[in-house]
């Protein structure tokens, strides 16, 4: 089930590349859409002097283009390929689907799924996922459906259900939305960048369970949430988000679950957002993202 986008939205083409960094990369690319009347109507760019590698975005009027907007890749391939560039074309008027992963609470599901039927949130989630059947009625609710998978003494059995869904719905980005099971190997190499987590304290402190206990040990006066693509090492994949919020020697635990909560929600709503608008590129264990 998919929610319209915003009347009014123009169709743009979204270019981004990746390649060691040289001289003539911008004058090639830009002179490539110039050179077929595109408009551009934001781009950004970055060279990284450490790594020595160039990334770029551009988003381009579909409409201006004096050919079809289908015909870009095959166009540009022929730039790309004498240039040796990694890159990637999105149509925006081809939305991509979304599989939202949760257990019990529900905070960043529910703000993930009123984002989504407000507009917001421009992606198709065709279906939610849960190890426990707590949540079916609040997705049920915005006409998604929802399957409960029970884990306990069966994780590999589970894990292969969630992946053959996954790929039946036609799934492109997983969202961990406080999904408290630890993805297995096979899981996360199959899906490289297209898993994402929220994990609720501010890598690389207090990763595991519990990091608010966790840092309420330590007496920190800050906490925080972090949204991140998932890989094998635990907590340990390329960051796409970050923030933080003040606490004090008075804050309870409860309260720094509420305040944790309302920090999660923001960080893997920007996250999400950001990686669907191919605003996220890797850069080795880092990543740039042009905000």
């Amino acid at each position: 089930m998919s929610m319209p986008a915003g009347q009014g939205d123009a169709r743009r083409l979204v270019l981004t590349v990746t390649c060691p960094d040289r001289p003539g990369i911008v004058a090639a690319v830009t002179g490539f859409i110039a050179e077929h009347d595109g408009s551009v109507v934001e781009a950004a760019q970055y060279g990284d002097l450490e790594t020595g590698q160039f990334f770029q975005r551009i988003e381009i009027l579909a409409d201006s283009l004096r050919f079809g907007a289908d015909e870009l890749p095959a166009r540009f391939a022929e730039v790309a390929g004498r240039l040796d560039l990694r890159w990637t074309v999105r149509d925006t008027a081809v939305k991509r689907r979304v599989v939202l992963l949760v257990s019990k609470m529900d905070h960043c599901l529910a703000d993930l799924l009123h984002q989504w039927r407000s507009g917001d949130l421009v992606a198709d989630i065709p279906l939610v996922i849960s190890n426990h059947p707590d949540l079916g009625p609040l997705v049920e609710w915005y006409g998604i459906e929802f399957r409960h998978i029970p884990f306990t003494d069966r994780k590999p059995e589970a894990f292969a259900e969630v992946a053959e869904l996954f790929d039946q719905v036609g799934g492109e980005v997983m969202v961990l939305a406080r999904f408290m099971q630890i993805l297995p190997p096979e899981l996360c190499e199959r899906y490289p960048q297209q898993i994402i987590n929220i994990h609720h304290s501010f890598l690389p402190s207090f990763v595991g369970a519990k990091p608010y206990h966790q840092a309420m040990d330590r007496g920190v006066k800050l906490i925080g949430a972090t949204c991140h693509y998932v890989t094998n090492d635990l907590d340990e994949g390329p960051i796409i988000e970050q923030d933080v919020g003040r606490i004090d020697h008075a804050d309870s635990i409860d309260d720094l679950l509420q305040i944790g909560r309302g920090i999660e929600r923001s960080v893997l709503a920007r996250g999400l957002r950001w990686h669907l608008e191919d605003r996220v590129l890797l850069n080795g264990h880092r990543t740039v993202v042009f905000t």
